[in-house]
């Protein structure tokens, strides 16, 4: 099915290159004079908002993950607010409960008059009575030390545990500033890219979106030149079926920053949720998964593996095979199939892969 859908995409995935505008009728004739050198300027001004455009995204991007990582880092950190919370409120009922056992021995000791078990014992005339009452006392003396003894670990834990959730708490409201900028800036970003191609007319967005086909055209016809494909041949594990499968049937829904479906996505909540459904949990976004999951060489790729792309891992598509992804690509964007290598790839990595394999030295595309 995915071999089916890769083919029917070959004008992205490498042929031959198309002529930017020959089906357009309304442009005039090449060798037209003011009109040719008029239009070879409106050519140069959209490559220019392609390119702010792209620019913009490619930030908003890096900005999403932050805020992804964020985000994740939130979630986690109020989980652990909680448990340490119920933990603090056991320890106060054990000290609650060591106190009251402290107060009986004290009140024991009053009762007898104030003597210490050991002066009782001497004053006793009775021999079997003393015996008695002296393993009866070293009971208690026992139990009294050991009282103490705990009292002074749950008085040092509930002060430890205190201050590990000052330390969340100041970790969390860190982060959550941390979001709150990621969120302004991404939106910043994209307000600016909307607003670039706001301005231009419905035909010039038609040409935007021509000019951004055929740049990717050009850096996948690049890849596959280089002869990549000769020494990749390998097949999806089950998982990675599994994962394909799921991420094949969301073509076509919209990229939203920060999203993890089911209805929409960014790039890594759709590898995300992906390889969820193949079983495999995975990091949230692109960097971690580069980070964390096992690297293999780029020769040694196959069909469910991740490609991460750009120096700083901020994009992230999954391989079908036959030189394509299907990935979130940006806003105002949805999913879909493109070239692998119609963007820079950093490397690749496998999430139901061997996890001590994890060398990045060699999978690098230089």
């Amino acid at each position: 099915m995915c071999t089916a859908v890769v083919l029917c995409a070959t004008g992205l995935l490498g042929a031959t290159a198309s002529t930017a505008y020959a089906d357009d009728p309304k442009d005039p004739p090449a060798g037209s004079g003011k009109a040719s050198g008029d239009a070879d300027a409106g050519a140069r001004h959209l490559d220019d908002v392609r390119k702010k455009i792209d620019a913009l995204y490619r930030k908003a991007e890096q900005a999403t993950d932050a805020y992804n990582a964020a985000k994740e880092q939130v979630e986690r950190q109020q989980k652990e607010i909680v448990k340490l919370a119920r933990t603090i409120d056991r320890t106060q009922h054990d000290l609650a409960a060591l106190k009251r056992q402290a107060g009986a021995l004290a009140s024991a000791q009053y009762r007898g008059g104030g003597l210490p078990a050991e002066a009782k014992l001497m004053l006793n005339a009775d021999p079997e009575a003393f015996l008695d009452n002296a393993t009866l006392a070293r009971k208690g003396q026992l139990a009294a030390k050991r009282v103490i003894s705990q009292l002074s670990r749950l008085q040092g834990d509930l002060q430890n545990y205190s201050d590990a959730a000052t330390d969340r708490w100041e970790q969390l409201e860190a982060n959550r500033k941390k979001k709150e900028s990621a969120r302004k800036d991404i939106e910043k970003k994209i307000d600016a890219a909307k607003e670039l191609e706001s301005r231009l007319a419905a035909k010039e967005k038609a040409r935007l979106q021509k000019l951004e086909d055929e740049a990717a055209f050009r850096e996948q016809q690049k890849w596959l030149d280089s002869g990549v494909l000769d020494e990749i041949s390998n097949k999806a594990s089950a998982a990675g079926r599994k994962a394909i499968s799921y991420a094949t049937a969301q073509l076509g829904k919209d990229y939203v920053w920060g999203a993890e479906g089911p209805d929409t996505f960014d790039c890594s909540g759709l590898t995300l949720r992906s390889w969820q459904h193949a079983g495999r949990t995975i990091p949230r976004t692109s960097q971690e998964q580069w980070r964390q999951l096992p690297h293999v060489a780029l020769q040694d790729m196959r069909p469910g593996d991740l490609i991460i792309y750009f120096s700083d891992a901020s994009h992230v598509g999954m391989y079908l095979g036959d030189g394509a992804i299907v990935h979130a690509p940006r806003p105002g964007r949805q999913v879909t199939i493109t070239g692998a290598g119609s963007m820079p790839i950093l490397g690749v990595v496998r999430p139901d892969g061997d996890p001590r394999h994890h060398d990045a030295d060699h999978v690098r595309d230089k």
